[in-house]
């Protein structure tokens, strides 16, 4: 158990909050090299790489993000908890996966591998650019993503749409009747998509939206003439459903201005017998098709990532290198049948 906690204190002091992952991508490369893997970065954008380590052509891949939500903060210790800024989201699946690896790789496997992609908390260019540039010897079957879900493997998380929505009205002085407001038009829009169904899945649940951020006007006297808003949909219906539905909901000086991102809900393996759960949060997965059957588990809750108090069970790290050992051993003996 210590040397994990303290290879995740380790990696939680190197900052990569997203757009800065290149640090936190040279020590996993280094600790990898160090177990025998052999290393690349696969650059996504100058300063900013992947990293891709494996000990043979993998069939199996093991997969989580560089990339924390800011602030950076450092790391704490107690007696059962690793704090700090990335320990369940998650630089506690990568330790975790990474002495999932050298067991294996003592017991004589070596058709699995590592990737660890940039951008994964903002718009996944790394993951996109991952599946892009699939190439030999890799040929992944099964990618396991790690992620803070309680230990439980996920049968399936709900999709994303975030849209940028633009209200354009005549400015003018509000004791004349003038306008139409852009605020006042923007509020009435997003009043019909906090009150509109989203859909409902029998395995995803219901659609869920969120009006994020709201910008408009100048002052409490004056009519404005362009309001904004930013919306996220938890979505359980494909891209173009929900976009349709949005556009018939805005009225007639509210556009959609911008699509930012926008994928299905998507359906986990989960091994035989394994309690599973649905999740709303999204991850890498809907950007990664070409790297095999996407399964979902990890150390950590969903409810302390993002967070000031963010942390990640002692006990968890260990517990999920082992399933993470069982899980690889299962499958790449399957497939070898």
């Amino acid at each position: 158990m210590e040397h994990l906690t303290r290879a995740l204190v380790d990696w939680i002091e190197i900052p990569s909050v997203t757009g800065g992952e290149a640090d936190y991508a040279d020590a996993l490369a280094r600790a990898l090299s160090a177990e025998g893997f052999d290393c690349e970065l696969q650059e996504v954008q100058p300063g900013r790489s992947n990293l891709l380590a494996r000990a043979g052509a993998p069939r199996l891949v093991f997969c989580t993000h560089l990339d924390t939500v800011p602030p950076f903060f450092g790391s704490r210790t107690d007696a059962d908890f690793v704090y700090g800024r990335g320990s369940c989201d998650a630089k506690g699946q990568a330790v975790a996966m990474l002495e999932a690896g050298r067991r294996l790789l003592k017991a004589g496997v070596t058709d699995f591998g590592f990737l660890f992609t940039v951008g994964e908390e903002t718009d996944s260019i790394g993951a996109a650019f991952a599946d892009r540039h699939l190439a030999d010897p890799w040929c992944p079957e099964h990618v396991v993503i790690g992620e803070p879900t309680d230990l439980t493997y996920v049968a399936g998380h709900k999709g994303i749409y975030k849209a940028h929505l633009c209200a354009h009205g005549v400015r003018g002085h509000s004791s004349q009747d003038v306008g139409p407001s852009a605020v006042h038009e923007l509020v009435a829009s997003l009043q019909a998509l906090i009150t509109a169904e989203w859909g409902e899945h029998a395995l995803f649940g219901k659609g869920t939206l969120n009006v994020g951020q709201i910008t408009g006007g100048v002052a409490a006297n004056v009519v404005a003439g362009k309001a904004e808003a930013e919306v996220l949909i938890r979505t359980v219906e494909e891209p173009a459903v929900v976009e349709a539905r949005l556009r018939s909901l805005l009225g007639p000086h509210v556009e959609l201005e911008a699509q930012y991102k926008a994928y299905a809900p998507v359906a986990f393996h989960v091994p035989e017998g394994a309690e599973s759960k649905v999740v709303a949060f999204g991850t890498d997965a809907p950007h990664m098709p070409s790297w095999g059957k996407p399964i979902l588990f990890g150390p950590g809750a969903i409810l302390d990532a993002h967070t000031a108090g963010e942390k990640v069970s002692k006990q968890a790290l260990v517990d999920a290198a082992l399933e993470y050992e069982r899980l690889a051993t299962r499958l790449l003996a399957v497939a070898k049948l």
